[in-house]
């Protein structure tokens, strides 16, 4: 049991519903390394075609997925374009360097969305003084930035100027289906214009564990490799797929239930004197907001609010803080971590 009855920490805190369970006891298993189990196919399958794309592969995890596609796509020496705050610059262990012997080219934006002169400005010159510009890498929805959804014209634009000078793209799609939620567009809208994309299944979608990598045939062929390579084969993985089969099929829609409880959040911390909150930034299921105006260290705050079994998390900036709304944030959860924070300053 989670000792935090308003955890919004993480959307990663989420647990398996009874339902969920009940569909991984039943699932059919078969060894995944042998294309024979029908559920991690069938889960493939799905998410090839919420994706468009020919073909996907059900992995460990979503960081994974990231190195995967960076290592297929990149050689040693490459420079892969992101945004400065993107998960793999953070919080990847140094993978893009380590796996595929890659460097970053950082653009540093106000929300995680970049443009297509900072990607045109981005590029590097085609000199063996400078490392080769590979790879431009999306994320979205953007994390550290409060969950900005990334609007379709301006994926589409970054890819049209990626294209123009042969540059490969990557969709890191952790939350991708937020902000198909929040946006009305759909997922394979999103990812049509990139060689590589992937969602995650441990998040607002209530699983367990995985995530599903998706490309054309020749990636995916390649990304099986990679994932032996990496030690991400699990033979008889269809009983966790099959928590992926589920929450596909029952727990996209109600995701409109975080945002909706994130916005009722946001607001709510933005009236307590000394806390900040961009209204505007709240668009899916991430609320980022500050504490300098309170006087309170972030480290007190959050030890005092833990107490009364709230729990959000920091940060880069030291007084900055965010919180995550997900399925298991009961329907009083909102009301009851706002009532811990008023009492704190009570």
């Amino acid at each position: 049991m989670n000792p935090f009855p308003c955890d919004f920490s993480s959307d990663t805190q989420t647990r398996p519903s009874q339902a969920m369970r009940e569909a991984m006891a039943r699932a059919e298993v078969g060894d995944e390394q042998k294309r024979e189990d029908p559920t991690v196919n069938r889960l493939q399958e799905m998410v090839a075609d919420l994706t468009g794309k020919q073909a996907a592969l059900f992995l460990p995890t979503g960081t994974m997925c990231n190195l995967i596609a960076h290592a297929i796509h990149c050689r040693p020496g490459d420079e892969i374009i992101a945004e400065a705050s993107t998960h793999p610059v953070h919080f990847e262990g140094g993978g893009p360097a380590v796996h595929s012997r890659a460097s970053l080219r950082l653009i540093d934006t106000a929300t995680g969305i970049f443009t297509a002169a900072q990607v045109e400005a981005a590029i590097r010159p085609d000199d063996p003084h400078f490392p080769k510009t590979r790879l431009v890498c999306v994320e979205n929805t953007h994390n550290l930035k409060g969950g900005r959804v990334w609007p379709l014209d301006a994926v589409r634009d970054v890819a049209a100027c990626a294209r123009k000078h042969g540059l490969l793209l990557h969709l890191d799609g952790a939350r991708l289906l937020n902000a198909v939620v929040a946006s009305g567009v759909a997922a394979s809208a999103y990812c049509e214009p990139f060689d590589s994309c992937w969602i995650d299944l441990s998040k607002g979608l209530g699983c367990p564990v995985g995530a599903v990598l998706a490309g054309n045939r020749e990636f995916i062929a390649q990304a099986w490799r990679y994932k032996h390579l990496f030690g991400g084969a699990m033979r008889q993985a269809g009983i966790i797929a099959a928590a992926g089969v589920y929450a596909l099929e029952h727990n996209v829609e109600r995701l409109a239930e975080d945002h909706a409880k994130a916005k009722a959040l946001a607001h709510g911390l933005a009236e307590i004197k000394g806390i900040a909150v961009d209204l505007d930034a709240v668009e899916t299921n991430i609320v980022v907001f500050d504490i300098a105006g309170t006087c309170v260290p972030r480290a007190e705050f959050l030890q005092r609010l833990a107490k009364q079994g709230v729990r959000f998390s920091g940060l880069m900036k030291p007084t900055q803080l965010r919180a995550v709304t997900h399925l298991d944030i009961q329907p009083d959860g909102v009301d009851r971590a706002l009532a811990a924070v008023r009492a704190l300053f009570e």
